[in-house]
């Protein structure tokens, strides 16, 4: 059977990644997919070129904020597969209102259009593990409730929540995926593997929040593709399925593995009062994906990591014009 996906935010890094792997070689024939996306600046096109020219491709410049759009693309749809959100924490301590706009009021648009199509579609909403907090010690299970930070984190679960009301309340078939940090090829240079990167490849320094003791949990974003294929195609209404990668760093210990791959030392990182709201530790128990769907991360950091820094290495054309934009 066909199947015709919209991807929201699928210019951006982790939706690219999702919609070059459905219309790669590893992905099924019968997927076409539609790519609904503003262009804000973490929004490039670029990320596409290597699908553009498929037939089972479509792009649609847009807001999912608009709900005419977000209804006429709905009633053409099988699946939506929605990543588009406003997610950089230090820009939602500067302004606020972005992320409510777009990450609740976005979501809700959306699934507004979803609930009232001709054939309302599967509706899967990429969220974050940031909406559960910090944890000292142990994991989170997707029961534990949530308890957001930073206005980013909160925007997220807020817009969690409300796509699992439209389940609840209405039957609408709602999946809802929490990942941890994602690294990988096609990152925009305000996170922080590629802010590094960048800055050691033009010979500039770093700067490590804190002590440098903030612990988070690293997936390479071809395993959160994986992991989101199988939430789209085996997953079940109205579930949350938490998606790690398995490996938990101090951001110390990622500046050090950043340093020796960009062959720099530590006199060019410059430590700096923490951040407002800094959570200490992320940690998801990804029990229930790897039981329930056969989850497995797939990728080795340190090879990852590697292979990731050669990218950006070899990719220069593609990061240094985002610099400015950013």
């Amino acid at each position: 059977m066909k199947s015709r996906i919209l991807v929201t935010g699928g210019a951006g890094f982790i939706g690219s990644h999702y919609v070059r792997t459905l219309l790669g070689p590893r992905g099924d024939p019968d997927v076409s997919v539609t790519v609904l996306d503003k262009l804000t600046y973490a929004g490039n096109p670029a990320n596409l070129e290597p699908v553009r020219a498929d037939p089972r491709f479509s792009f649609v410049h847009g807001d999912i904020c608009d709900s005419r759009l977000a209804a006429e693309l709905a009633d053409r749809h099988d699946q939506i597969v929605h990543f588009a959100a406003e997610s950089h924490v230090d820009r939602s301590i500067d302004g606020a209102a972005a992320f409510i706009s777009t990450n609740v009021g976005g979501t809700q648009t959306l699934l507004d259009a979803a609930l009232h199509a001709r054939r309302p579609p599967v509706f899967v909403h990429v969220s974050t593990d940031e909406v559960y907090g910090s944890i000292d010690v142990g994991s989170w299970p997707e029961t534990d409730p949530l308890s957001p930070n930073s206005p980013y984190s909160a925007a997220k679960a807020g817009s969690d929540l409300v796509a699992l009301a439209y389940h609840r309340t209405h039957g609408l078939d709602v999946r809802v995926t929490r990942c941890s940090n994602n690294y990988g090829p096609y990152q925009f240079p305000e996170k922080v593997i590629p802010l590094f990167v960048t800055r050691l490849l033009d010979g500039g320094r770093v700067t490590l929040y804190g002590d440098g003791g903030n612990v988070r949990d690293w997936l390479h974003v071809d395993d959160h593709v994986q992991g989101i294929e199988l939430v789209r195609t085996r997953g079940g209404a109205g579930e949350v399925y938490n998606i790690g990668g398995g490996t938990e760093l101090t951001n110390k210990e990622l500046t050090g593995l950043l340093l020796d791959a960009c062959g720099a030392d530590w006199s060019r990182v410059d430590l700096v009062e923490d951040r407002k709201g800094h959570d200490r530790r992320y940690s998801v128990d990804c029990g229930k994906i790897a039981r329930n769907l056969g989850y497995r991360p797939r990728h080795e950091f340190g090879t990852g990591l590697a292979e990731t820094v050669a990218w950006y290495r070899d990719h220069r054309a593609w990061w240094e014009p985002l610099l400015r934009r950013g």
